[in-house]
Formats: C-alpha cells, sequence, structure tokens
C-alpha cells in the first residue's frame, strides 16, 4: 500500500503567470469556434512557513483558509495546521489535529466550524472524523464516517450539511454520504450515476455540487455531474456535458486537457469573466499546467492562462473572493508555495 500510494503522489511541478489576450467570440458556442485559450494571470504569494507537503486538506471558515496534514518528501505523515489570513496574506500556526496523522483526507466547513475526514496514514486508510472550534483553537473527535475506509475521495459543504463521497478502498467507489453536525450523525445519500472514481475534484456553487475529473481503474474519466439535495432523490444527481471532445458539435472540439486526476478546484464569482469554477494541476499520463473554467450558466468549458509549469496532490480554495492554488508535489519535490489566479 505504501508503495501504491506515494507513485501516484511522485510526479509534480509549480505554478506562475503569463496572461493572454481575450476574444468574446471564442467563448460562445454559437460561433462555432471550439473553446480557445483566454486570459489569467497567477502571482506568487507568501508560501506557508512549513515544510513542503502534498494530499494536504484545506477549508474555508469565514475570512481565513486553514490547511493542514499531508506527506513530506521522506513520506511522513503530518497532522500540523496553518491559518491562512487573505487580508494581509500571512500565515500563522494552529493546534495540530488532534487525530493521527495522514495524507489524502477531506476536508469541509460547516456553521463556522471545520472538519476532517478519511485519509491514509501510512498502513491503514482511515475513517475517524474531527471537528476543529477557530475560536478555542481545539479539535473534537466526532462520529466515524459511516462508509468504507478510505481516501482521495471528495467533500463539500451545502447548507448545513458536510458531504463525502467517492474516492478509493481498496476498489473505486462512487456513494457518498452526509454529516449532520447538529446530530453528529451520517447518513448514505443517492449516489450519482456516474463512474467509480478516485482523486477527483469537487466545487460548490450556490446549493449545488459539482464532481468532476478523477480516475477509475488506471483511466482518467470524463462525466460530469451536479448535486442538488433541494431536489427529489431521483434528480438529485443530473449530468452535465463531457469533458471531451465526445458529442456531434463543435462546442467541445477544444476539449483535449480537461481530463486529469489529483487536481484542484474553485469557484469565483463576480470576475470580469462572470460566475466561473476553475480547475487546475493534476495528471493524466503526464503532468498538467493547463487551467481550465467552467461557466455555469453555458455548461461551457473555456481554456485559461496555463500554470507555468506542473504539480498533483495541491490545494486550491477561494476565499475573500480570490481564488488559490498552493503545496503539492513537483518531481519528487514536495512545495509549500501558494500563487494566487487572478481571471
Amino acid at each position: 500500500m505504501e508503495n501504491q500510494t506515494m507513485n501516484r503522489n511522485s510526479t509534480l511541478s509549480l505554478l506562475l503567470i503569463s496572461p493572454i489576450l481575450f476574444n468574446s467570440c471564442k467563448h460562445d458556442a454559437c460561433c462555432g469556434i471550439p473553446a480557445a485559450i483566454a486570459d489569467g494571470t497567477w502571482i506568487a504569494q507568501p508560501g506557508m512557513p512549513a515544510e513542503g507537503r502534498s494530499e494536504s486538506v484545506a477549508f474555508v471558515i469565514g475570512n481565513y483558509v486553514y490547511v493542514g496534514t499531508g506527506v513530506d518528501s521522506n513520506f511522513t505523515r503530518l497532522n500540523d495546521f496553518w491559518r491562512f489570513d487573505p487580508s494581509n496574506n500571512t500565515w500563522s500556526q494552529q493546534v495540530n489535529l488532534a487525530g493521527i496523522a495522514r495524507n489524502s483526507a477531506v476536508g469541509f466547513s460547516v456553521n463556522g466550524e471545520g472538519y476532517i475526514a478519511t485519509g491514509y496514514d501510512g498502513y491503514n486508510m482511515l475513517s475517524d472524523c474531527w471537528q476543529f472550534d477557530p475560536n478555542a483553537n481545539a479539535w473534537t473527535q466526532k462520529a466515524a464516517f459511516i462508509g468504507t475506509a478510505r481516501y482521495d475521495a471528495v467533500a463539500f459543504s451545502i447548507g448545513n450539511y458536510g458531504y463525502i463521497g467517492t474516492g478509493y478502498d481498496g476498489s473505486y467507489q462512487k456513494d457518498f454520504y452526509r454529516y449532520d453536525p447538529s446530530s453528529d450523525s451520517w447518513s448514505a445519500t443517492i449516489s450519482y450515476p456516474g463512474y467509480t472514481r478516485t482523486q477527483a475534484i469537487a466545487f460548490v456553487y450556490y446549493d449545488s455540487a459539482y464532481v468532476v475529473t478523477g480516475s477509475s481503474s488506471g483511466s482518467v474519466v470524463n462525466d460530469f455531474w451536479r448535486f442538488d439535495p433541494n431536489l427529489d432523490d431521483a434528480s438529485q444527481w443530473r449530468q452535465l456535458r463531457n469533458i471531451t471532445n465526445s458529442s456531434p458539435g463543435t462546442y467541445d472540439d477544444g476539449y483535449t486537457t480537461i481530463e486529469r486526476s489529483n487536481g484542484v478546484g474553485f469557484v469565483l464569482k463576480n470576475t470580469k469573466i462572470g460566475d466561473r469554477a476553475f480547475i487546475a494541476t493534476g495528471i493524466n499520463g503526464a503532468l498538467m499546467n493547463q487551467t481550465w473554467a467552467y461557466n455555469f450558466a453555458t455548461d461551457l468549458w473555456n481554456e485559461m492562462t496555463s500554470l507555468p509549469a506542473n504539480r498533483q496532490g495541491a490545494i486550491g480554495f477561494s476565499v475573500s473572493g480570490r481564488g488559490f492554488v498552493g503545496l503539492g508535489l513537483s518531481g519528487n519535490t514536495p512545495l509549500s508555495d501558494l500563487t494566487e489566479f487572478q481571471p
């Protein structure tokens, strides 16, 4: 298990910037023109003042981001946590995770508290769950995740609930579970009808979550799904357009580098190109530096300014209207940097 886990982590790289001119017609499917490179700028920000790492977790509480766990260059699992303040681009160390050190866990936040669950400790897959109180700077163990112990799942929160699904438990999964903090309890929800997968990307836009990318049985997957828990069970999962050139239309002719696994995603609203989700980093045969933007209104993708180099096992988050990518593995070198994307 150690070799299997670390082999998939040992191939990545870094970020920088290269703004490119933007032509609005290139982004309009009615023009009959495939998705083209758009714009955006990557700007280096102060990195986390700790050892480099990959396969960490991050969650946002209010105007702060909390980042921790992961695995370093010696294959040592970590349990330290750090807070990033985007108002002045500074980091401060928080209390260590009280649970076992791990990598490839998931994190989410609900009602002003953060949660971390699942992961891999170098020997075992995990199912424990821990709550972080930012006011007390303290961790409390909560009810264990009721799905199988796993790593490389996805997690997100909608309303008063957290959700965990997909991942690897010895086989590839597509089940989902809901956590209710008010009762400290888990319940199974509707599994989505798509491919099983691990190392996927999930992001939330208003009351819906989106699950995309990832791999299953060694191959990247191209399906894309939206989850709305406010709909009837049979309608909660809706399939969106594939992320490859798989239709008879022209809108996806340029969809050649969206597929990947072990990438990151984040959402920015009210940018100069509108509300968008962005995905970056990852691997598909080779490490990738392509960045893509998803248009919620049209269900279409456009390529943005690429990262100057590549990495996988990074973190991605948005906070205070800003989007960031950081940490991860570049070749055999774990990173501690942080880079901001401005569309």
